[in-house]
């Protein structure tokens, strides 16, 4: 396949770009001390499933039913660790939730 120096050049320009998009979201995802608070951290849907060693579907549920706090960006579900704290303790046994403790210790400024 053949593409000439124009074509090229107008294929590279938009390839910066959109590298250079994606860059500056790469950096607002760093800096999410800025947004949340010292002690709040977050878990992406995947975190969760292999956290809790479930499916993805099982999740859904969860979330569905009421039993699970969630939020979303775009189309991307997080969850905050203190609400997953509180959905352990009520509802996993007590294996699940010491590996959580263990995974995600509890600041001290929490108590």
């Amino acid at each position: 396949m053949y593409i000439n120096n124009d074509d090229f050049e107008t294929w590279m320009q938009k390839l910066s770009k959109k590298l250079t998009e994606i860059g500056q979201d790469l950096k607002s995802l760093i800096n999410t001390s800025d947004v949340f608070d010292e002690d709040e951290k977050i878990l992406d849907n995947q975190d969760m499933a292999f956290l809790l060693k479930v499916s993805k579907r099982t999740l859904q549920r969860y979330r569905s039913s009421g039993k699970l706090r969630y939020f979303m960006i775009g189309h991307k579900t997080y969850y905050r660790v203190n609400d997953v704290r509180e959905f352990v303790r009520e509802h996993a046994d007590v294996q699940t939730y010491r590996d959580f403790e263990r995974k995600h210790p509890k600041d001290k400024k929490d108590e």
